[in-house]
């Protein structure tokens, strides 16, 4: 018998043995959370989930147990929240209650808790609050930040038309340009198109967000124990610390010309808030924390965006009747102007295509993870401090008490009887609460300059011998959920 063989299966029993004693230990500890599916042991509800498409499984789940449901992902109970009802309940109504992170092992690998994104406690706090001052100072909202995205959609543009038509893969094109939005106010530059430099981090960002929506990943967060086994958490945390070295060289550069009455970008920001904080007994300005920020602003501020910018120009090539008005309201209301911000008031059916496209894309259906910082009842449910809770996007955008049409691409969603933009309270794509997305301000002025600056120019078709019923609005699997590649035209209208 061939010993050495067995070892690798010896030490998974013990692993097993290890895992089932953990988990019973939990699963006694804990009081009764709402009714959900029957648990098995160890795997808890992994028999009744589909890891590929977890936020449909969520949906279809919440059709039998009801708003409120408890499912046990591994070892660990989670109670999920569905409609938009319950949802803006908890999200709004029990805003303090459901501010809370819970710890996800991937990400407490590599964050420690810091940032913004995925940050806790008071950490969370200060951060937040010196982000969204310092974005703010630094023009987001106001012209400063919208001339960096006028001037680049320039560039992107010249991009573009230097394909002269021919088929197209836009995704890390439009990760570029987008990022280099973000990157304007982090760094105080733009990167070209080509830099290999600015090419590695974004294909890393990109890269990165499918590993995360990855079964392999979602396994590893439920059982810590198993990353011996798998490979895709490891390529993850080794992604991320080539970005935070990235980010830790710059920033050491920065330091070394760093004029305190001369601050060019968020990082020279922090820069000098370190300072002032030196020799306090307790600063959340530490090199670990600006790290996190920085690459939670970059990844943030460029892969939401991006992608949902490439959900639009799907959808305008599978409906091209909706491309032409959108077109026939950029002529007569823009012209061959720039756009600017100052028009979206005058384009309504414009502005209700660019909502129509990201509720119908519903890019993260499955929001953050939330953990309740003190008890709460939502729904008449009791659910005890320091649970995990999924408030469901996807189960909001597609409300069947609130759209007409929810599962169909419909921009009349988000207009009147008279053809006037109407807001809707069930819009939730950037979250609510106080959770809600730091840059939900800058990502609405960047999709509507985008894609009407875009459409403005150029008319998006698929390739030849692809008709637009042929096209395909299949998700990926990813923790950002992005259409199935795709190639498209960008037929000139000069």
């Amino acid at each position: 018998m061939d010993w050495a063989s067995l070892v690798p299966v010896g030490l998974l029993l013990i692993l097993i043995l290890l895992l089932i004693l953990k988990t019973q230990h939990f699963w006694g500890s804990q009081v009764k959370l709402p009714p959900g599916p029957q648990p098995l042991p160890i795997i808890g509800n992994l028999h009744n989930l589909d890891l590929k498409k977890l936020g449909e499984t969520m949906l279809q789940l919440s059709e039998t147990y009801g708003p409120v449901f408890t499912v046990q992902m591994g070892p660990r109970k989670v109670v999920v929240l569905s409609g938009y009802d319950t949802v803006k309940e908890a999200l709004v109504n029990h805003a303090d209650a459901l501010a809370g992170r819970p710890k996800i092992p991937i990400v407490e690998e590599t964050g420690k808790g810091k940032g913004v994104v995925f940050a806790r406690g008071e950490n969370w706090k200060v951060m937040r609050r010196f982000t969204l001052t310092t974005l703010r100072d630094f023009g987001m909202g106001k012209k400063a930040i919208e001339d960096h995205v006028v001037e680049e959609y320039g560039y992107l543009i010249d991009v573009i038309e230097s394909q002269k038509g021919k088929p197209l893969e836009m995704t890390e094109l439009l990760n570029s340009a987008v990022a280099n939005v973000i990157v304007s106010v982090l760094l105080g530059k733009r990167f070209d198109y080509e830099d290999p430099t600015f090419k590695r981090l974004v294909s890393l960002m990109n890269e990165n967000m499918r590993l995360f929506g990855s079964p392999s990943v979602s396994l590893y967060n439920m059982f810590p124990i198993l990353g011996f086994f798998l490979k895709a958490n490891k390529s993850f945390v080794e992604n991320l610390r080539e970005i935070n070295d990235f980010i830790k060289v710059t920033f050491t550069k920065y330091l070394k010309v760093l004029d305190t009455n001369d601050q060019r970008s968020f990082i020279d920001a922090f820069l000098v808030k370190q300072q002032e904080e030196k020799g306090k007994a307790e600063t959340f300005f530490d090199d670990k924390n600006l790290i996190e920020v920085v690459r939670n602003l970059f990844t943030a501020g460029m892969d939401t965006t991006a992608t949902t910018l490439r959900w639009g120009l799907l959808l305008m090539m599978k409906y091209p009747e909706i491309q032409k008005k959108v077109q026939e309201e950029i002529d007569q209301v823009i012209g061959s102007n720039p756009p600017r911000t100052e028009h979206r008031t005058k384009m309504p059916y414009t502005d209700a295509v660019v909502h129509e496209i990201q509720r119908f894309a519903n890019i993260l259906p499955l929001n953050l993870p939330h953990e309740t910082t003190m008890d709460v009842t939502i729904k008449g449910y009791f659910i005890p401090k320091g649970t995990y809770v999924i408030p469901l996007l996807n189960s909001v955008l597609q409300d069947k008490t609130q759209w007409e049409k929810p599962c169909s691409f419909h921009p009349e969603h988000f207009l009147n009887s008279e053809g006037k933009f109407v807001k809707k309270d069930a819009f939730m794509p950037f979250s609510a609460g106080r959770r809600i997305c730091a840059g939900e301000t800058l990502a609405k002025m960047e999709l509507f300059l985008f894609f009407t600056a875009l459409l403005q120019k150029f008319t998006f078709q698929a390739p030849p011998g692809v008709s637009p019923s042929d096209l395909d609005l299949s998700a990926t699997t990813r923790f950002v959920i992005a259409p199935v590649t795709h190639e498209v035209c960008a037929i000139s209208r000069s």
